[in-house]
């Protein structure tokens, strides 16, 4: 069958076909671009997960833990109770994690002398631990958990392993803020300031 008996009296050369048929391909693909645009245009005003905030356990008292520091230490949580204590999950490779860190130095050397420190939690070897620490003069306990560190950082709260994974525990190990993205320096001070006023 040919085309002008498809399309009698608009097709009458090989030429008039081709561009038919390029059209129609132009038309479908154009179709199919306003239907992707709309689709990820619904998908980017969503709230993205690694920027919610995790409600798990927030209000329950803190899991305790035990591992080894990058001195060879072996540390518990509980030697920081009575303590503002933010628990930070996270990673060498994690560009998040590196950029978060300076903010948690500056945290650390502002507000240790009021009861408050910091405890990173590298989910990473000991290695790799010791020659991200060491440079960067990190001010505060590198507990090395490797592969461990999932599943500690699930019971604070982090179903979706995500990281870098923060957790702000009271005085008396109450969980009080859970947050699953890049923790900023002005953010953590609000956080953790009313905290420390609290006995």
């Amino acid at each position: 069958m040919s085309l002008s008996k498809v399309f009698p009296g608009n097709i009458t050369s090989k030429g008039k076909a081709t561009n038919l048929i390029v059209a129609v391909i132009a038309v479908i693909g154009m179709a199919a671009g306003i239907g992707a645009y709309a689709y990820l245009k619904k998908s980017a005003d969503k709230p993205k997960t690694a920027s919610i905030k995790s409600t798990t356990l927030v209000g329950s008292q803190r899991p305790d833990f035990t591992l080894t520091d990058v001195e060879g230490t072996q540390r518990k949580a509980s030697e920081w109770d009575g303590k503002v204590l933010i628990v930070n999950f996270w990673a060498t490779w994690c560009p998040p994690c590196r950029r978060e860190i300076p903010a948690f130095i500056a945290l650390q050397e502002k507000y240790e002398k009021q009861g408050f420190t910091i405890v990173g939690i590298a989910l990473d070897s000991k290695q790799a631990a010791i020659d991200y620490v060491d440079p960067m003069g990190i001010n505060y306990p590198i507990l090395v958990a490797d592969t461990d560190g999932i599943a500690i950082s699930q019971e604070y709260g982090n179903k979706l392993g995500v990281l870098p994974y923060t957790v702000i525990v009271d005085r008396q190990g109450i969980i009080r803020h859970a947050i699953a993205r890049e923790v900023h320096l002005d953010e953590a001070e609000k956080l953790i300031t009313p905290l420390l006023s609290q006995n």
